[in-house]
């Protein structure tokens, strides 16, 4: 059974994600470790979110994962609906973790 969005849960090499387009990305990226242009995939990482020292909430990410010719770390998430939460998570990312999230 799908979600209200009529996304339907996938799994792939033992995870499961929240729809087919998130699945499809995990494959891309699976290619593009193995072709060494990232490292360090991760699915599902979890962010907590700080607030003056008081957690407010956690951001759980799609994936993370290191850019090899950037050097640098990207935390994505694929996206069908910009649900009011998610955008809010969105800026408290970036205001108090100083991550900015890539949306594909």
């Amino acid at each position: 059974m799908g979600n209200k969005y009529n996304a339907k849960k996938t799994e792939v090499d033992g995870f499961v994600f929240d729809s087919k387009k998130e699945s499809r990305r995990y494959q891309e990226l699976v290619l593009l470790e193995k072709a060494g242009e990232i490292d360090e995939l991760q699915c599902h990482p979890k962010f907590p979110i700080f607030v003056n020292g008081e957690k407010v909430c956690t951001y759980i990410a799609d994936f993370r994962y290191l850019d090899i010719q950037k050097n640098a770390y990207i935390v994505e998430d694929v996206k069908g609906v910009k649900t009011a939460i998610y955008r809010l998570k969105k800026k408290l990312m970036k205001a108090a973790n100083g991550i900015e999230i890539r949306e594909t």
